[in-house]
């Protein structure tokens, strides 16, 4: 599986090569925009909002599509936060049960 995260072209810092910079979530970062470029070149991607995957925008999409692709991904996040949460919980009830069952062996031996 693919993920396209959404971000904003800022400017093109290199014509002739489609590399533009796109802010993604505030990081801003060098992207090449070949596959996203239309008819009007380059210079036309400057404020429209791409999806990015692995350095490359990937395609062209509207601002609705970008917030609601952004909303989703913010709660993928605090989802996996939780479920890291839970994981930490559950490896101290693990060794806190280790060390009740070494002491109980301790106490039978």
């Amino acid at each position: 599986m693919c993920l396209g995260i959404p971000g904003r072209v800022t400017a093109i810092d290199d014509a002739d090569n489609l590399v533009g910079t796109v802010d993604v979530s505030g990081v801003r970062r060098k992207v090449n925009l070949a596959c996203a470029v239309g008819t009007g070149g380059p210079d036309a991607l400057v404020g429209k909002w791409v999806l990015v995957h692995v350095g490359f925008a990937m395609s062209v999409i509207d601002e609705a599509e970008a917030a609601a692709t952004l909303e989703a991904l913010e709660a993928l996040g605090e989802a996996m936060e939780e479920i890291d949460a839970i994981q930490a919980s559950n490896a101290m009830l693990d060794e806190e049960r280790i060390r009740a069952e070494d002491a109980a062996k301790g106490a039978a031996a």
